[in-house]
């Protein structure tokens, strides 16, 4: 019992910051804005964070199109809900997100909510009483970083997964070796800058190392010289996990 609620005092003091966090940051949206994301002003401040989000999306979304069967999908740390919405829209699709924003999770409901095939669940994928062996895809966007164990994380959500399911790992930063020092140094400079020296306690930074002991894959490495030219760059590893 002490743990559980150490745990969930970890978990609001996160959405606590978070969401002050996102709002300084001008990342809270309005409804109709959500409707229409990943599509967004030109002029709006993150609007070029939002075309590569668009070009994972779309990618990741042909992805599970080109599987031609029914998918059972998790997405970990929904937020808003736009992307789990979607995923609600390929054919033959069933949507979970879950996440521990309150704020955000509720949002999503607001908007999303009547699709027969899409549900949000609050809660910590450890400790939300999802059922094991449930899952063909399990989704983290842009989510990763905010886990203070990679391979906790990895395991519990191994456990969700089908006997041939997927986890798949997209707009998260990845880095190899001294490359995690330097960015820690700019992510605990940048809260400090902007007056949220607690998040650096909430934030990760993720190494490929990390991976070693899964069955994964790099469906898509920024650091491959082919990549680096490409017109439309994006920064991000794209990771495939299976059992």
């Amino acid at each position: 019992m002490v743990e559980k609620l150490l745990i969930q005092k970890n978990l609001d003091a996160f959405e606590t910051h978070y969401h002050s966090l996102r709002l300084a940051e001008e990342r809270i949206y309005s409804n109709d804005e959500i409707v229409r994301l990943p599509e967004i002003a030109a002029d709006y401040l993150h609007y070029n964070e939002w075309l590569i989000r668009k070009n994972s999306s779309e990618r990741f979304i042909n992805f599970l199109k080109k599987k031609n069967k029914k998918l059972n999908i998790l997405e970990a740390g929904c937020g808003n809900g736009w992307l789990a919405a979607k995923m609600s829209e390929i054919r033959n699709t069933s949507v979970t997100g879950i996440d521990i924003n309150r704020m955000e999770l509720m949002q999503a409901v607001t908007v999303f909510d009547k699709r027969d095939n899409l549900h949000f669940v609050y809660g910590d994928i450890n400790s939300s009483g999802l059922t094991a062996g449930a899952y063909d895809v399990i989704l983290f966007a842009s989510s990763l970083q905010y886990f203070s164990s990679l391979n906790d994380i990895i395991n519990a959500a191994l456990k969700l997964l089908t006997a041939d399911g997927e986890i798949h790992i997209i707009d998260t930063p990845f880095y190899h070796g001294k490359e995690i020092n330097n960015a820690s140094r700019r992510t605990t400079e940048y809260y400090a800058g902007i007056g949220f020296q607690e998040m650096k306690d909430f934030y990760f930074h993720r190494s490929v190392k990390e991976l070693r002991s899964f069955n994964y894959k790099i469906l898509y490495n920024p650091s491959y010289i082919i990549n680096r030219f490409k017109k439309k760059d994006y920064p991000f590893h794209w990771i495939v996990i299976k059992k």
